[in-house]
This record gives C-alpha cells, structure tokens and sequence, in this order.
C-alpha cells in the first residue's frame, strides 16, 4: 500500500502561445489505504488527471508521488499500480484464469505463485466457477470482475479504476459498486477511481475530488461535498436534483430574487448581490393546493407550481417562487430554464400532490441555507 501526493500537477498540450492547459495545479494528498473518487462531468480532465497517475500522460508541471517516491518520469510498469479500465480489455482467445494470470506469466512468477494469486482473486470476486470460461461466454458484470481480478493478482501499491461501471446496466452497477466496496475492505489498498457518476461518488468514496474545467473545486468526505459545497458548480452537481440556486439581493431578513421578496430565518453573511443554495430536499412544505392562496405563515416562501413529476417513493415539484399569476407567453406547466426564480421542491410520494397552477408555501432552515459569492462562485460562511 501507498499514499499518493499531487503537487501542483498541470498537463497542456503544445507549447509557448499555443500551449492548452487542461489540468491547472491540482494538490491533493491521497493518504495510505484511502478510496478516493475523482468526479467531474465530461471532459473537466479527471481521466487526464488518473492518467498522469498511471504513467499514461506526462505531466507538465508538477509532481506525483506514489509510497514515498516522485515517479515524474518513472514507466507506468514500474509504478506498482494496477490500472482497471472502461473497457474491459480481456483476450478472447483466454480463459478467464488465463486472462488473469498473463501479466503475471510475463513477470516470471512461478506456476504456484500465479495459481495461488490466481485462486485467492477468484475467492474475492466469486469467479471460482467461471475460471475456464471464455469472456463471451460471461455476462459485463462478470467480465468486470475477471478485469478486477487481473489487478488484484498484481498485489499493487495503488489501483486505479477509469469509469469501470459505465458498460454496465443500471442494476449490475449497483451490484458491482457492492463488490468493489467489498474488495477495498478487504484488501485495504490505496484506490483512485474516476466517473462523471456523482452518485457512484459519493456511495463509494471515503473522499471526493470535484473536477471542474481542469480544476480541482474541492476535496472532501461526500458529506462535506454534499453538506457544504465550496462553490456553486460542487453544490449544482452533487446532489440529485441539483441544489436551487437563487442569484439576487440580500437586505437585511429579506432576500429578493427575481422581484419575489423572500423572509431569510436570519440575516445573511453580508449585504448586497449573492446566490442563494437551497437544496430540494431542505424546503419544508407548509400547505398548498389547489384555491389555498392564503400564506399560512408570515415568514413562507410561495412557490407557485408548473409540474410534478412522480419517482414512486417521491415527488418533484417544479416551479416558480413568487405567487403572481402566469404571463400570457408561460402557460402553466411550461418551464422556462433562464427563470431567476425557478425553483425544485422535493416531497414524499405518500404526500398528496399539488397540480399545475396551486401554490405551495414553504420554509427553509436557517441551518440549511448556503451563501455563495455572486461573482466568484465561492462559498461565503456565516
């Protein structure tokens, strides 16, 4: 086992006036044994970022070291890492004990030392049946398994996982997230696992790192990512629906987005223009309904709604804040994405539904406010 220490790492391709910088200065120290999850969506660079880990890109600045050692310019053979891909890479010709002893054949081990390495992946992963099965007669989710098993039979410092789960259907990857929660127990070594899945992020990671344009926007436990996000790009894609964000006003106990005047249960960090986070969950329904206008509470935000969406165990509700009337152009149920006032209410599915056009009046804890800069992004704290 091994930690990981980034220092500062930048990769760009080209040079001089045509250099372009995809990773910009990302420090992270990985300690010992730890899983970490690199998240991000499409090409923010966390692909890039294991890459460079690997041996796979060059880095362009910076450093990386793995156990103690920097590895700038080590072979990615000589790092002591195992690398497990989206694509599952497995030779077609091979049995699956042949496909996970190879690498090993290539090193030289002895016969009793592969069928050993060999027979203690298979007990890990439940692949003692399939060892002399060819991978088209597997299913994705076993051929997952026999590429995590060539990685396990290398006894690496680090592994390295580049969106393994993607392939797969929806209920093998709940299954095979499962496993590899299973498998790092077990094994205890340090792991960097990639996926632009924010949900495979926080149920798997013991820490988060959130990419964004090349940028690392935080570094946390998924219930500091998901708790107190640092900026509003974190606090808009952890979490699923995505966080409300109201850019407006802060005067005192009010805050007007929007032309909406909304009740603050008490004053933000500072006055003046800032983006106020509200997770969908945190909105507390008062009452609401159909012909129910009437503000139940003097400090209730009105949210006037467009559509419901039904999940089974919950509901989304869509919609505005503010209780006027719809304009003669946003019919109701039509939902404009440039509106400063849109906003997402989650309720239980049990709860009886609004419908398109009631008010529903609603509060939000104090302690469940987030405040961001309007012109930074960054978090403003109390």
């Amino acid at each position: 086992m091994a930690s990981i220490s980034l220092r500062n790492v930048v990769k760009q391709y080209g040079h001089g006036a045509k250099a372009n910088p995809v990773i910009h200065g990302v420090n992270a120290e990985i300690r010992d044994g730890e899983f970490v999850v690199i998240v991000g969506p499409s090409g923010c660079g966390k692909s890039t970022l294991l890459r460079m880990v690997a041996g796979l890109e060059e880095i362009s600045g910076g450093e990386i070291d793995i156990g103690g050692r920097v590895v700038n310019d080590v072979e990615p053979a000589d790092r002591d890492i195992a690398m497990v891909f989206q694509n599952y890479a497995l030779y077609p010709h091979m049995s699956v004990f042949e496909n996970m002893a190879y690498g090993l054949k290539i090193r030289k081990l002895s016969a009793d030392e592969i069928q050993t390495r060999v027979d203690k992946a298979a007990r890990i992963l439940e692949l003692g049946h399939l060892l002399q099965r060819k991978p088209r007669e597997l299913s994705g989710g076993q051929r997952q398994r026999v590429a995590m098993g060539r990685a396990i039979v290398r006894d690496p410092q680090v592994f390295l996982f580049d969106e393994p789960l993607s392939n797969l259907d929806a209920k093998l990857r709940v299954q095979t997230r499962l496993e590899i929660q299973g498998l790092h127990r077990e094994l205890g070594v340090t792991a960097l696992f990639v996926t632009h899945d924010q949900v495979e992020a926080m149920t798997l990671a013991q820490r988060i790192i959130v990419m964004n344009a090349g940028r690392m926007e935080q570094f946390g436990t998924p219930e500091e990512v998901y708790g107190k996000p640092a900026t509003t790009f974190v606090a808009s894609f952890i979490g699923s629906p995505a966080m409300n964000l109201l850019r407006g006003q802060a005067q005192g106990d009010r805050f007007v987005v929007g032309g909406t005047s909304l009740h603050l249960p008490s004053p933000a960090p500072r006055q003046g223009e800032l983006v106020l986070g509200v997770r969908p969950e945190h909105a507390l329904p008062l009452s609401g309904g159909a012909g129910q206008s009437e503000r139940p509470d003097p400090a209730a935000w009105p949210l006037r709604v467009e559509f419901v969406e039904m999940l089974g165990a919950e509901r989304l509700v869509y919609g505005h804040l503010g209780g006027a009337p719809h304009a003669a152009d946003r019919p109701v149920g039509h939902r404009t994405t440039n509106d400063p006032t849109a906003f997402t209410l989650r309720i239980a599915g049990t709860d009886h539904p609004p419908h398109p056009g009631d008010t529903v009046w609603m509060q939000a804890p104090a302690v469940r406010l987030h405040w961001f800069d309007a012109t930074t992004g960054r978090r403003v704290e109390e």
